[in-house]
């Protein structure tokens, strides 16, 4: 009996240890996808431009490699809006994949904006506004959780977009709950990520709980003792631009009263300039925050 509950014991304990060892992403391809996405190639992606569409194109083999279903040909959920900076028709797309839910109808939504603001008034000589950590470090991040939640089916249904148009006023986002392949209702939470990549304090903030109170001891739990620290705020209404509720594509789904976590840094001084490099990202810190916002998931997945 004790040599059988001494294999018993060890089983367990292995199998524990695996379990905590999947639960962390590639720290190579989650840096080599956000190089990439923010290289001077793209010119910044901005929105109905072709470096724009030639990220979007990178993004459907991504999905298409990692395995996930889509609800929309070739994986892109067509759109178009009037700019009226432009004064003309802008064509978007965003990028969607699916992982169907081992024991729930309902949806978890997790998305991240591809789009930047592309080529603008030169600083120091350079005026590709790469947008590395806005928003090539949630995009990467997005490619690494669906990649992660394939592999380790989840409780709830997951449905992964890479939204298109965000630096124009949500557009991708708002089309995205304007045309759901499913009852708006189905679906639980949206994550949201959108600049993950520096923060010199190491925190990491998750917006939302003031709006979704029951959310915050399931997150207080998931990150507690974690690197970097968890902060909860930037959702207060009427604290203006201190109140990140509609900040990002997050907003959207707000609009529709469906709960939302919005996990992101605080601006930096390379926010919406050409130094927002590769280079200028802390690498330790945003491997360490997605693995903290796939902890979250995880836990939020398990417990809603």
């Amino acid at each position: 009996m004790k040599s059988k509950f001494k294999i018993f014991l060890i089983l367990s304990l292995i199998f524990s240890f695996s379990t905590s060892i999947a639960q962390e992403v590639d720290k190579k391809s989650l840096l080599d996808n956000l190089e990439f996405l923010s290289s001077d190639s793209f010119k910044g992606r901005k929105t109905g431009t072709e470096e724009n569409l030639r990220a979007r194109k990178f993004l459907v083999e991504e999905f298409k490699n990692i395995g996930l279903e889509t609800h929309y040909k070739n994986y892109e959920q067509l759109f178009s809006f009037e700019s009226r900076r432009q004064q003309k028709k802008i064509e978007g797309a965003n990028v969607e994949g699916f992982v169907a839910g081992s024991e729930s109808r309902k949806i978890i939504v997790i998305t991240a904006h591809f789009d930047h603001v592309g080529i603008g008034t030169a600083i120091a000589g350079d005026s590709i506004y790469n947008g590395a950590d806005d928003n090539a470090s949630g995009t990467a991040a997005l490619l690494a959780l669906a990649k992660y939640f394939k592999e380790n089916r989840p409780k709830h249904s997951m449905i992964f977009v890479s939204l298109d148009g965000e630096e124009m006023g949500l557009q991708g986002a708002r089309a995205l709950v304007n045309d759901f392949p499913f009852p708006l209702e189905n679906i639980v939470l949206n994550i949201n990520m959108d600049m993950i990549s520096r923060n010199d304090k190491r925190e990491l903030y998750a917006s939302g709980t003031y709006h979704n109170p029951d959310l915050k001891p399931i997150l207080e739990a998931a990150s507690k003792g974690q690197s970097p620290k968890l902060v909860f705020g930037h959702d207060l209404p009427g604290t203006g631009s201190d109140d990140w509720s509609k900040s990002s594509d997050h907003g959207a789904f707000l609009e529709k009263e469906i709960p939302h976590i919005y996990f992101g840094v605080e601006d930096h001084p390379d926010y919406h300039r050409p130094s927002d490099e590769f280079k200028n990202i802390q690498p330790d810190f945003y491997f360490d925050a997605v693995n903290l916002i796939l902890k979250c998931a995880i836990a939020l997945d398990q417990k809603l």
